[in-house]
């Protein structure tokens, strides 16, 4: 598999993190062919020049990859400007990209599953994105990799032709929707995909991802996704910047390869039941519900 997707990797201030996220990419088989690309943001306040420093030194040492560039800004962008000017940069160059931040595992099969699925599916302008991760899904006989409409943002890849569709202006988005796209873009009301769009308007969070969904989604795009996710999320301990201390989407990751890839080009409806499925009933009953609250906030009280 020759001319695979330079990859891009976002890190900020927590150096274990950053540390096993890079340890799991450099076994991924195709890491020592691939170009990695690292943007450290700047602190964003005194406290965090330490963490950014030592997250800094740490990346600076990384070998086992084709080529390592690391990119330090000295102000502070924050994640979402981070990301939207670093995936623009490198899909410029290179007409396409893997994007990583500092709290993802991934499977040795992950960069192959990128780039087989970048190279299959590039000139298919109704697909724009491919995500590594997924949820926890009860359904055994899901086919390995599926069409869906949400874009998941723990470990994704997409080329430049769909990139260009990114609209980063809130109010241009939200204008487009209607009752009925509120409904179908929300998994019919079982995710609050639409409340994170009104949060971003109000100030209430800075989410690249939720943008980059509904430009998708304005655009009737679709994202490739694997049944069994080939990607954890480690940061849900507390220390992210959106994240909070969670465990309803942790995963197992596959531990092989993704061999087959959907030729039709089109949702596919029984994942996209047994994803409705799991979001309707991710959260439990209520017991289970106030456990989790009250250890979120026993966890937060003796965090500080």
């Amino acid at each position: 598999m020759q001319n695979l997707a330079p990859i891009a990797l976002f890190v900020y201030n927590r150096p274990q993190h950053t540390e096993r996220t890079l340890k799991f990419l450099r076994q991924n088989e195709l890491a020592i062919e691939s170009r990695l690309f690292i943007f450290s943001d700047g602190a964003r306040t005194a406290q965090d020049e330490d963490k950014v420093a030592e997250v800094r030194s740490i990346v600076k040492k990384i070998d086992g990859f084709k080529s390592v560039k690391v990119v330090e800004k000295t102000e502070n962008s924050g994640l979402a400007n981070s990301i939207i000017a670093g995936v623009t940069k490198l899909i410029t160059e290179y007409g396409k990209v893997i994007v990583f931040e500092d709290d993802l595992v991934t499977s040795p099969h992950t960069l192959t599953y990128f780039n087989e699925a970048l190279n299959r599916y590039r000139n298919e302008e109704k697909v724009m994105h491919i995500g590594a991760y997924m949820y926890p899904l009860k359904a055994n006989d899901l086919p390995q990799s599926f069409f869906f409409r949400a874009a998941t943002s723990w470990g994704w890849a997409t080329w430049e032709r769909a990139w260009k569709n990114f609209e980063p202006n809130i109010d241009i988005l939200i204008n487009k929707f209607d009752h009925q796209k509120k409904a179908a873009f929300s998994i019919d009301n079982k995710m609050n995909f639409w409340k994170q769009m009104q949060e971003f308007k109000k100030g209430k969070n800075n989410s690249w991802a939720i943008r980059w969904y509904a430009s998708i989604f304005l655009k009737n795009g679709l994202t490739l996704n694997p049944s069994q996710s080939l990607v954890n999320n480690i940061g849900h301990d507390g220390t992210g910047v959106h994240s909070g201390i969670n465990d309803i989407y942790n995963v197992v990751i596959n531990p092989k390869p993704i061999t087959e890839f959907p030729d039709i080009i089109q949702e596919d409806k029984k994942a996209y039941q047994v994803i409705k499925s799991f979001l309707a009933n991710r959260k439990g009953n209520l017991v289970i519900r106030v456990k989790r609250f009250m250890k979120e906030k026993l966890a937060q009280y003796f965090s500080h």
